[in-house]
């Protein structure tokens, strides 16, 4: 089997609930899927309790340096997750366990789920294997889904997604894995495996970013900031709005001001070089 037909069979097994015929899924399999569901919930209505000491994991180890830089540093309490953020989480694992369940009704092999793995002293735990290469299951909105689907990854990854797989795939000694990504909003799959030359090295990235985070000098710049209109203002690159340390990052742009926030249509617009006063009202 291959990870090329991993879409296409599952969907071609969900038509035949079309004309009332029962799904190839064995009732051992949906306990498996209730119970994956149980483990999921309890882990996260009674997390153990969380050690706050900086550490690199296989689920950050990805990020760009210097935003890993400041969040050693962080004494602020950003990394505080907010409710709305916790219903996300709860979700996306449900959802995940879900599409894992598909595919397991289909004829692709389901192995090696939550297995531990170390790298250059990174642990981490993969979400499975799925025909012998290494797969993360993903849910995403419709921006970030539509990035996995067109192969864009690559150019806006804030999250560190392609060092992710690559640490995983170091650790399995395989190298065609990919991404099983659900746009919760549609309900539409995609299965997106990257080019090599797009995941990093990752055994040269953990030395480098270990090396820089221990140095006090800031790492470059995540994301280059990018033109807003024509008139000469600039602002953050998406990978970078997103971030809690934005505004420590840029606290010398605009001639010292740091930030200046604007409320377009679109959403909140975090300005770096302001030319032209934008004529929507400034977030103070």
């Amino acid at each position: 089997m291959s990870l090329s037909t991993l879409v296409p069979d599952i969907y071609k097994h969900l038509e035949l609930l079309s004309d009332g015929t029962p799904l190839p899924i064995s009732d051992e399999e949906i306990d498996e899927t209730v119970e994956a569901v149980r483990a999921c919930l309890l882990a996260w209505a009674r997390p153990e309790k969380r050690n706050n000491n900086f550490t690199v994991r296989m689920s950050n180890v990805g990020k760009p340096d210097r935003q890993l830089w400041y969040e050693k540093r962080d004494e602020s309490g950003r990394g505080t997750v907010d409710g709305a953020t916790q219903i996300k989480f709860l979700y996306g694992h449900l959802l995940e366990e879900i599409v894992l369940m598909l595919v397991r009704m289909t004829e692709h092999t389901v192995t090696d789920e939550q297995k531990e793995v170390v790298v250059e002293g990174i642990t981490g735990h993969m979400d499975c294997k799925i025909d012998g290469e290494v797969v993360d299951v993903k849910t995403a909105s419709r921006f970030a889904f539509n990035k996995f689907r067109d192969g864009r990854l690559s150019e806006d990854d804030p999250f560190g997604y392609l060092g992710q797989l690559a640490a995983y795939e170091s650790a399995e000694g395989t190298e065609n894995g990919g991404f099983l990504v659900l746009n919760k909003e549609s309900g539409e799959l995609c299965m997106y495996v990257p080019d090599d030359l797009d995941k990093p090295n990752i055994k040269s990235k953990i030395t480098n970013l270990l090396s820089a985070l221990d140095l006090e000098t800031k790492p470059d710049f995540c994301y280059a900031e990018v033109p807003d209109g024509k008139k000469g203002n600039m602002k953050l690159s998406k990978g970078c709005s997103w971030c809690s340390y934005k505004h420590d990052c840029y606290k010398d742009s605009n001639d010292g001001q740091g930030l200046r926030t604007f409320k377009y249509s679109n959403g909140l617009t975090y300005l770096t070089k302001v030319v032209a006063e934008p004529k929507v009202e400034e977030y103070l």
